[in-house]
């Protein structure tokens, strides 16, 4: 297969791995494979050798390669290069004798190509595995393209040495989780220009997409640094050292402590792991304070993780700490605001703006319980 079809593929992993195919298992291995094979089928009996070890026990047992036989051999009695003694038929003890030598001498070429089975069974399995990563993917380009949405090659930039050259431009990305689940709609993809930004705040009204947006530059993190497409128009990063994220949770019957020291509990495991040129993407995080607390609490971590030399994009309806963050004019900053029209109508897109002083938690009283001249009629 390898010599048939690897002169057709362009990539030069798959033309490492054809090339390394030929070189390591050309006709003449597999030929030599062939007869060591066809030698451990022991037709003509099995011989070995041994030495006389401590209290003349055997030892030092090994399998070897049968010589080949002439015309004098195959007559008895007209080889004498050695002495022969015979076990009777009957002769249990004889049979055991010899069927225990003959393990012990086996047990080394036994254990030789188990090794070799286990080792081309595992080179089988990772091919598999590796070959069902890359079907993944393409059936899920197969689907993404189905849907109407578009799909590029990412274009990597090394891990920064300084903030400033940190790299992050995309075109028209979108959730590719999210495009599976809708039905005949597109996902609405966004422009972000973030390129020598360490900090990328998103404010905006409820429901306007600051989540599905978040998600998209994860995931679009990943399978770039995956070496997959990635679901955008175009897309450019740095490579990271990592990917984290800190989303708010509900409370549940297995929590052992409040809200606030789990979200704590989690960042302080997060901050003993992250490392310089990682990504942050936080959700929400301390919204389960006031507003004045959690603030505070986010401007601390944001700042000593920044001066570390991690990237962090934080999804936020904190005013207090996105206006003071805006005011500061920081020119490592950016600061995205989901877009909401003068009817209330949301676009689902993400373009730079000013945060805002409300998230319009009205417009989703109204969609629940409608207008107060609606409430007066009934």
């Amino acid at each position: 297969m390898a010599d048939t079809h690897a002169a057709s593929f362009r990539s030069e992993g798959c033309k490492r791995f054809f090339a390394m195919l030929s070189k390591e298992l050309g006709d003449e291995y597999l030929a030599e494979i062939e007869a060591h094979i066809g030698e451990l089928a022991f037709r003509r009996g099995t011989l070995l050798s041994a030495a006389l070890g401590k209290g003349n026990k055997g030892t030092g047992y090994l399998v070897r390669r049968q010589p080949e036989q002439n015309w004098r051999d195959r007559i008895p009695g007209m080889n004498r290069n050695g002495y022969s003694f015979y076990v009777a038929e009957r002769d249990e003890t004889g049979w055991r004798t010899l069927s225990d030598l003959t393990s012990r001498g086996l047990n080394g070429a036994a254990n030789a190509l188990a090794q070799s089975t286990d080792h081309i069974k595992a080179f089988f399995q990772m091919l598999r595995a590796e070959l069902g990563f890359y079907l993944g993917c393409l059936n899920l380009r197969d689907r993404l393209l189905a849907a109407g949405q578009q799909v590029c090659f990412p274009e990597p930039a090394g891990p920064p040495t300084r903030a400033e050259d940190a790299r992050l431009t995309a075109r028209g990305l979108y959730d590719a989780s999210l495009a599976l689940s809708l039905d005949e709609a597109r996902a609405v993809g966004n422009d972000v220009d973030a390129d020598g930004k360490q900090v990328i705040m998103i404010t905006g009204a409820n429901h306007g997409g600051k989540s599905t947006f978040l998600r998209s530059v994860g995931l679009a993190q990943l399978m770039m640094q995956a070496g997959m497409f990635v679901p955008a128009e175009s897309f450019t990063a740095s490579v990271s050292t990592g990917v984290f994220t800190h989303f708010k949770r509900e409370e549940d019957a297995t929590m052992e402590k409040g809200k606030l020291d789990e979200e704590l509990d989690r960042m302080s495991t997060i901050a003993g792991q992250i490392s310089a040129g990682g990504l942050l993407l936080c959700n929400e995080s301390f919204a389960s304070t006031n507003e004045r607390e959690g603030s505070e609490i986010a401007r601390q971590i944001i700042r000593a993780l920044t001066e570390a030399g991690i990237r962090i994009v934080f999804v936020t309806h904190m005013y207090d700490l996105a206006g003071r963050y805006y005011a500061e004019h920081d020119p490592a900053a950016l600061f995205l605001r989901a877009e909401r029209r003068a009817d209330g109508q949301r676009t689902f897109r993400v373009p730079p703006g000013e945060p805002l002083p409300t998230s319009y938690g009205e417009d989703l009283y109204q969609q629940v319980f409608g207008t107060a001249d609606t409430e007066a009629r009934v």
